[in-house]
């Protein structure tokens, strides 16, 4: 049994929150350049140019990518043969997210209560924190901030499964053209497709850890990225919703076998700041 003490998971975790929100991807970065050599119209070349002086300015400086630092959140693997010492998982990482929220000096946007008392909780507490349990004594912590703007634009729908594979084409490609500019674009598209209500959208978020521009290992679910891909870039809609032929980057599909009688689909969107970081304890 590998123990891991509370003090070490917040402070890896405080990390990670201004890595987080200070540092670009790789990935996205290298799409973003390739982007702007495929890109044809000027203003949308200068948009995509801007991104990326952005991401390196805000690298250098340690300063957020932007100014919505988002929801914290968080998917942790948790080993079979992990134990926490000195508190619980929950509490480690929250602890983590207000310290580094707060000495990254980054924007706290989280209210306590979503409807009648919108007061800011002031360390952008609580994180929303998906866990699964796996083999071995290791702890992989990633975190993906959500900004507001991007997250607004999510949508969801319970197709009938005779309306297949042109009935989620239209569905994801209409989110995204009815979202326009709000998600920030381009954006990364994520889509779960599968489970029940609740997984399927868990799904469409975790897609959008993928590294960009790696298919779906199922042949026919890349190819199903590819053509909604296609489609979105064709809508004009371009960066920053004012025109071109980038409008997303990526889009990754992730499934789960489902009911009988369903077809759950849903959309997640990333803006082109698609921040994500990992640390294994």
């Amino acid at each position: 049994m590998k123990t891991i003490i509370f003090k070490d998971i917040a402070r890896h975790t405080a990390e990670l929150c201004i890595k987080a929100n200070t540092e670009l991807p790789g990935d996205v970065l290298s799409s973003l350049e390739a982007s702007l050599r495929k890109e044809k119209n000027e203003l949308a070349r200068s948009i995509l140019a801007t991104c990326i002086k952005n991401a390196e300015i805000a690298k250098e400086e340690k300063t957020a990518l932007c100014q919505d630092t988002g929801f914290a959140v968080f998917f942790v693997e948790i080993g079979d043969n992990v134990r926490i010492a000195g508190g619980t998982l929950y509490e480690a990482i929250n602890e983590g997210v207000a310290k580094g929220y707060a000495d990254g000096y980054l924007r706290k946007s989280i209210v306590k209560d979503p409807l009648y008392d919108r007061i800011n909780t002031s360390d952008n507490t609580p994180a929303v924190i998906h866990i699964d349990l796996v083999p071995g004594d290791m702890l992989k912590i990633t975190l993906a901030p959500k900004g507001g703007g991007s997250e607004n634009m999510s949508a969801l729908t319970m197709l009938k499964p005779s309306d297949g594979e042109q009935g989620v084409i239209d569905f994801v490609v209409n989110t995204v053209v009815k979202a326009g500019a709000n998600p920030c674009p381009p954006s990364i598209v994520g889509v779960g497709i599968g489970g029940t209500v609740e997984k399927c959208a868990l799904l469409s978020k975790k897609a959008l850890l993928r590294p960009v521009e790696e298919p779906n290992p199922d042949k026919r679910y890349a190819r199903l990225e590819a053509k909604i891909l296609k489609k979105i870039n064709s809508s004009g809609i371009g960066p920053q919703g004012l025109g071109g032929v980038t409008t997303a980057l990526a889009v990754h599909v992730e499934t789960f076998p489902c009911h009988i009688a369903s077809l759950p689909v849903a959309v997640n969107l990333n803006c082109h700041a698609a921040r994500h970081v990992s640390v294994t304890l």
